[in-house]
C-alpha cells in the first residue's frame, strides 16, 4: 500500500509526466491548497461601494472530497479567472452558497458540495490523477482541459442539448471543488484533451469564454453566422470579445470591434480586425452608451466603416449597451446575449425591435460537444489564446481583483500546480508553426 504523501509529491509526479501507475502509487492527499470564499462572510460588503474581492477570497488548506463513480480528480496545473469568480467573491447577485445548499439536497453526491467554504474556478488544465469506478474513457496521466458545463447524463434533456437540461450547472460557480486549487473534482464528461502545443496557463484559460462565443456565433443554437455577416462585438479585447473576433474572422464574417482605448484598438487590429470603434471617441457625453442618442451615433459610425448595419450584435455587457444594440441591428438582425456585466435590467425602445423584425436570442454557456469543437480549433492552431497576465495561487485574490476592476485584456490565469510559466508543451513543432507572436499577442 502506498504511503500518505503531501500534495506536492503528487503534483510533482503529475508535472513531471509520471505514468498512470506511478500516479496511482502515490496516495491522494487528504488536504490540498485552494482559493475559496467563506459562508460566514456573506454580507461583509453590505452598504459598501468598493466590494474588494481580495477581502473575501482566501487561500488555504481544504479537505479532499470523496470521489463519485462518474468523477475524476485532476491535479490542476493552471486555472483562469472568469467574471463568475468575481460574482462569487462579492456574493452577488446571490451568494453562491445558496446554489451549494440546493445541490446538497440531491443525495450524497450533492451533499459533498454543501460546505462552509466554496472552492471557485470554472476554467483549468491539468493531469488526471484518479478516476471513479464508472469512468471509461479517461485514465490517470491524461492531460486535459476542463469544460465548466456540469451536466447530469441521466437527465433526458442533456441528450438533445446539455444546456437545455434542467439540472445543468456551472462548475466552480454552482458547484464546489472548482479549478482554483492544487486539485479539483470534475465529472468525466467535462474533460477534453489538452491542446499539445499550448502551455498549461494558455490551455487552461480558453474554454469558458471561447466555447461561449462559439455557441453564440457558430453553433446551431446561436446566431449561426455566415460568410459576409457584419458582426458588432462589444468589448472586443475582453475574454469573450477577443474570441468572438477570431471566430468571426475565421468564419468569413466582418467583425466590427467596439473598444474603450487606443491600446485596445491596436490589439484588435493585431487580431486582424479592420473595423474598430473607440467608444470614448463617439462624443456621447457623461451618459456614455446610456445616452438616448447613443444608438443613432453608433449606427452612423458602423455604417461609415462597413456601409451597412450589423446583422448580428454580440452582447454580454447588458444594461449599459443593450438599448444601442437593439437599435443598431439591421432589419431582421439578431442580438445574441449571454450576460449582463453592467447590469441585468435592460431598457430599449421596443419599436426598433418589432417594427424592424429583429430578434433577441439568449445564449448560456455551451454543451460538451461545443466545448470539444472549440478546443479542436485551438489544437489545430486556428484559434489562439488571449492570455494577458499570470498570477500564483497565493495571489488568486489579486488576479480576481484585476478582472473585477477591468485592469486586464483577454484572460487572466492562476498557476496552481505548475511551478512556472511555459510548462506543459508537448508539441513544439506546432507551437513553432503557429508562432510565439500570435500565441502571446495579449501579453504585455
Amino acid at each position: 500500500m502506498a504511503l500518505p504523501a503531501p500534495s506536492s509529491d503528487l503534483l510533482e509526479a503529475a508535472r513531471s509526466g509520471a505514468t498512470g501507475q506511478e500516479l496511482l502509487d502515490i496516495e491522494l492527499p487528504a488536504r490540498f491548497r485552494a482559493a475559496y470564499t467563506r459562508k460566514d462572510e456573506v454580507g461583509i460588503f453590505d452598504g459598501q461601494t468598493d466590494k474588494d474581492v481580495r477581502r473575501s477570497l482566501h487561500v488555504g488548506d481544504v479537505d479532499m472530497p470523496e470521489l463519485a463513480p462518474d468523477e475524476v480528480v485532476v491535479a490542476v496545473m493552471s486555472a483562469a479567472i472568469n467574471f463568475n469568480t468575481v460574482w462569487s467573491a462579492i456574493f452577488e447577485p446571490v451568494p453562491t452558497f445558496a446554489f451549494l445548499e440546493k445541490f446538497g439536497r440531491q443525495g450524497w453526491h450533492g451533499a459533498r458540495h454543501d460546505l462552509p467554504y466554496h472552492i471557485l474556478g470554472s476554467d483549468g488544465s491539468g493531469v488526471v490523477v484518479r478516476t471513479g469506478s464508472g469512468v471509461k474513457s479517461w485514465k490517470p496521466g491524461d492531460r486535459v482541459v476542463i469544460s465548466p458545463s456540469y451536466v447530469d447524463e441521466e437527465d433526458h434533456g442533456s441528450y438533445d442539448d446539455g444546456m437545455m437540461s434542467e439540472t445543468q450547472l456551472a462548475w466552480g460557480f454552482e458547484t464546489n471543488f472548482g479549478s482554483l486549487g492544487e486539485f479539483c473534482i470534475a465529472k468525466a464528461n467535462q474533460l477534453i484533451r489538452k491542446p499539445a502545443h499550448l502551455t498549461w496557463e494558455e490551455a487552461g484559460s480558453n474554454t469558458l469564454c471561447a466555447a461561449t462565443a462559439y455557441r453564440m456565433l457558430v453553433g446551431r443554437h446561436g446566431a449561426r453566422m455566415k460568410q459576409g455577416d457584419v458582426v458588432l462585438i462589444w468589448g472586443a479585447t475582453g475574454g469573450l470579445g477577443a474570441f468572438a473576433t477570431q471566430l468571426v474572422k475565421n468564419g468569413g464574417g466582418i467583425p466590427v470591434a467596439v473598444v474603450s482605448s487606443e491600446e485596445k484598438a491596436a490589439l484588435a487590429r493585431a487580431q486582424g480586425c479592420e473595423h474598430i470603434i473607440n467608444r470614448n471617441e463617439l462624443n456621447l457625453g457623461e451618459e456614455g452608451m446610456l445616452n438616448r442618442k447613443a444608438g443613432r451615433i453608433l449606427g452612423e459610425a458602423i455604417r461609415n466603416l462597413v456601409g451597412e448595419d450589423p446583422g448580428i450584435v454580440f452582447e454580454y455587457l447588458g444594461r449599459e449597451t443593450f438599448g444601442a444594440s437593439v437599435y443598431v441591428a439591421k432589419r431582421g438582425g439578431t442580438i445574441i446575449t449571454c450576460g449582463s456585466s453592467t447590469g441585468y435590467k435592460h431598457e430599449y425602445d421596443n419599436r426598433f425591435l418589432w417594427m424592424r423584425l429583429k430578434s433577441i436570442l439568449g445564449s448560456h454557456g455551451f454543451n460538451y460537444h461545443e466545448a470539444v469543437e472549440v478546443n479542436r480549433l485551438f489544437s489545430l492552431g486556428m484559434l489562439h489564446p488571449t492570455l494577458s497576465a499570470v498570477f500564483p495561487l497565493d495571489e488568486a485574490g489579486e488576479a480576481t481583483r484585476a478582472v473585477q476592476t477591468n485592469q486586464h485584456v483577454g484572460k487572466v490565469a492562476v498557476l496552481c500546480g505548475a511551478t512556472a510559466e511555459g510548462q506543459g508543451v508537448t508539441d513544439q513543432a506546432l507551437r513553432d508553426k503557429v508562432g510565439e507572436k500570435r500565441l502571446n499577442l495579449f501579453r504585455r
